[in-house]
């Protein structure tokens, strides 16, 4: 069966990693160019050819309701909720609830491998996508590396080692293009584990943003924004180190993240069955968003290892918002000591659950869409989805 399904693929020969990109400078080096799945990529690349209606349908049976708040910002779903595992994975980023998915589903034989990303013996942060076929190697996998990474370079794998049921766990612009070949994989199921993503950065970008916003740098082990409004870094020690948004030096970060990101306007992973983050959850939690029957069925196999509560929403995010449109466009930083007085005071009276996660959907997409406005003007019709353009009218954008 693997030699039938590589002969209808063997005439587009696979480049060397990074020998061409269509998108240009817009590439978010998901992978699909390093293989013979190129054929394809002007009508799979999220940054040549934006689709999302046509892949919702094609992924959920419909499009998003744009008529419904929550849909307009979080895309198509069936339930959300928070959600925590009862024992935690240790060395897990939070709770270790992807893997613990992955494993289960490998365990209970709904799938033959698991596409996730290690790290390097070299370098902990530097991606390196496998199809995993064993717990230990999903294990391995568990830590956001938040660089770009190739994952979908790996999908030739699928042909030589003739699999058939595929689980896949990626950011929005890696399962845009795995949904728009879905079809030419030869699979008889896959199923899509998303990640909300946003500013992802070269490996070189990392390390700028590392040294110039931690106290060690070297001993970082992970980090995340989070909803108290400031970056968790992990150390190797154990310990945590907590900046405050505000006090994150702006001026010389504002061109760090990689222009695909900031083109980019699918931070909740749409197009994924199922969602795993953190933007809509207290603390602590994470939160889940299940979009389709088979986001279900996956959540389904870790419902007696996780406890969940329901999603809720408080606070006004809009004034932020808008201020912080001008703030992050002249690279604004604030003193360190009232960055930290800005945030204890938003974290206390900010917008919380929900209501965070929009403020981080406006915050991103009024900064996109400026950015895609100034520097590819063609494009922005067609480029900006319109759920997209409907969140950003909600603001007014400088010139």
């Amino acid at each position: 069966m693997a030699s039938v399904s590589f002969s209808k693929h063997k005439k587009a020969k696979a480049l060397k990693p990074g020998s061409r990109r269509p998108a240009k400078e817009l590439c978010s080096e998901c992978g699909l160019c390093d293989t013979y799945y190129i054929q394809y990529v002007r009508e799979a690349c999220a940054f040549i050819n934006q689709k999302f209606e046509q892949l919702e349908t094609q992924s959920h049976g419909r499009d998003r309701n744009l008529d419904n708040p929550d849909e307009l910002y979080f895309g198509v779903y069936q339930n959300m909720m928070a959600a925590r595992k009862i024992e935690p994975i240790p060395g897990a980023q939070w709770t270790g609830i992807i893997s613990t998915i992955a494993i289960n589903m490998l365990n209970h034989g709904l799938v033959e491998g698991v596409i996730c990303v290690q790290n390097t013996k070299e370098d902990r942060f530097q991606p390196m996508p496998i199809i995993a076929r064993t717990p230990e190697e999903i294990l391995a996998a568990r830590v956001n590396k938040p660089t770009l990474s190739p994952n979908l370079s790996v999908l030739e794998e699928i042909d030589r080692l003739g699999l058939k049921r595929v689980l896949v766990i990626g950011v929005g612009c890696q399962i845009q293009a795995l949904r728009a070949i879905e079809k030419k994989l030869g699979l008889e199921k896959l199923y899509v584990l998303g990640t909300p993503c946003v500013d992802n950065v070269t490996r070189a970008g990392l390390q700028k943003f590392l040294d110039t916003t931690n106290t060690s740098p070297e001993t970082v082990v992970h980090y995340e924004f989070m909803q108290d409004f400031r970056v968790h870094f992990k150390h190797e020690d154990g310990s945590t180190e907590t900046v405050p948004f505000f006090g994150l030096k702006t001026n010389q970060l504002k061109d760090v993240f990689a222009p695909s990101c900031m083109s980019c306007f699918d931070y909740v992973n749409s197009l994924a069955d199922l969602v795993v983050g953190y933007m809509g959850a207290p603390y602590g939690w994470q939160w889940i968003v299940v979009r389709n029957d088979i986001g279900k069925e996956m959540l389904e196999l870790a419902k007696d290892q996780i406890q969940t509560q329901p999603v809720f929403s408080k606070g006004d995010r809009k004034q932020a918002v808008q201020q912080s449109i001008p703030a992050y466009d002249q690279g604004i930083t604030l003193p360190m000591w009232a960055a930290k007085l800005m945030g204890v005071v938003i974290d206390k009276i900010g917008p919380k659950g929900l209501e965070y996660a929009r403020f981080s959907i406006d915050s991103h997409f009024t900064r996109n869409y400026l950015y895609v406005r100034r520097n590819y003007i063609k494009k922005l019709k067609a480029h900006v989805p319109e759920f997209a353009k409907r969140i950003v009218a909600q603001y007014k954008l400088p010139d």
